[in-house]
């Protein structure tokens, strides 16, 4: 729970000072009369968004189970970072729409107050930036995180682009720059729906070897086989487990003592932390299929099924 007060703390500093910037950009925009500036404040406009969004999802994921929801609100901070990532989608192609649009007629604008405004943008979400790395599991705030760097990379681009339209009058830089700012955005955005798409569908962790979980399982003394294996994540710090392990003739309490220690093994070494296992005594049918993820239902011989792990 400490990591998810840090969290929400390290958000809510993030989305003051984005709120900060947002005034800054949008007074200077219309100072200098800037279109660049005020698509840039446009951008920061998002930027609160998604950081408001990812606060209130990590306020949400605080929330204990109740009936509707056993495992709690967790998930909630994967559909922020779904939601983020499909805004960002949506701000590259207006970025490249804008630039499309300046190519074929450029505007003038006052490259000093261009470069000040941005300058000062760059400063504040440059610390934003580096307090939001201190924590690197979490999807939601990564999403967040790239959306703040998008606009760190995008009033870089503004501070360049006034540089070059103050020394040599050439106006065809700022959208040729902010083209390439768009690439990079949709490039980061797209891995982000990728890994929120997967997690949605319960699809297993990507750091997690199903071969290699089941290797440990079946290794472990009294242990025979194990089928119907199902890892998937709850979130992007909590992996959940479950599976039915066949075990030859032994006492409930010894089949207790398997259930422990395979409990402490996952969590040790693939940070499994929240594992129900079904122990069966009777022998595998030869219609069943072991291999992991394996749905199969045909033993009634059950002997003991563990809960979550305390304090896991």
């Amino acid at each position: 729970m400490e990591h998810i007060t840090q969290r929400a703390t390290a958000l809510r500093t993030a989305l003051l000072l984005t709120l900060l910037v947002l005034l800054v950009e949008f007074a200077g925009g219309l100072l200098s009369h800037s279109l660049a500036l005020l698509s840039d404040a446009g951008h920061v406009l998002t930027d609160v968004f998604a950081l408001g969004l990812a606060w209130f999802a990590v306020e949400q994921s605080k929330r204990p189970a109740d009936r509707r929801r056993s495992y709690g609100y967790q998930r909630v901070s994967i559909l922020a970072a779904l939601l983020n990532s499909v805004a960002l989608i949506v701000i590259v192609l207006a970025i490249i729409y804008e630039a499309v649009r300046r190519l074929a007629a450029p505007e003038p604008v006052q490259g000093g107050v261009v470069i000040a405004t941005a300058l000062a943008g760059i400063a504040v979400n440059a610390f934003v930036v580096l307090n939001l790395r201190r924590d690197r599991r979490s999807l939601n705030l990564r999403a967040a995180l790239l959306h703040v760097t998008g606009d760190v990379a995008a009033s870089v681009g503004v501070v360049i682009a006034g540089a070059v339209i103050l020394l040599t009058g050439w106006l065809y830089i700022d959208p040729l720059l902010s083209l390439a700012i768009a690439a990079f955005i949709a490039y980061s955005a797209l891995g982000i729906v990728r890994e929120t798409t997967h997690l949605l569908l319960e699809g297993t962790p990507t750091e997690i070897d199903l071969n290699a979980v089941t290797r440990e399982i079946t290794r472990t003394k009294l242990v025979n086989s194990v089928h119907d294996l199902h890892v998937w994540a709850l979130s992007s710090d909590d992996v959940a487990l479950s599976c039915h392990v066949v075990v030859g003739d032994c006492p409930l309490g010894d089949a207790e003592h398997v259930v422990r220690d395979l409990e402490s093994r996952l969590c040790d070494r693939f940070a499994i932390g929240h594992t129900t296992i079904q122990v069966e005594s009777c022998h595998p049918c030869g219609d069943i299929h072991h291999e992991a993820g394996a749905h199969n239902h045909p033993h009634q011989h059950v002997v003991f099924s563990s809960a979550p792990t305390p304090g896991r």
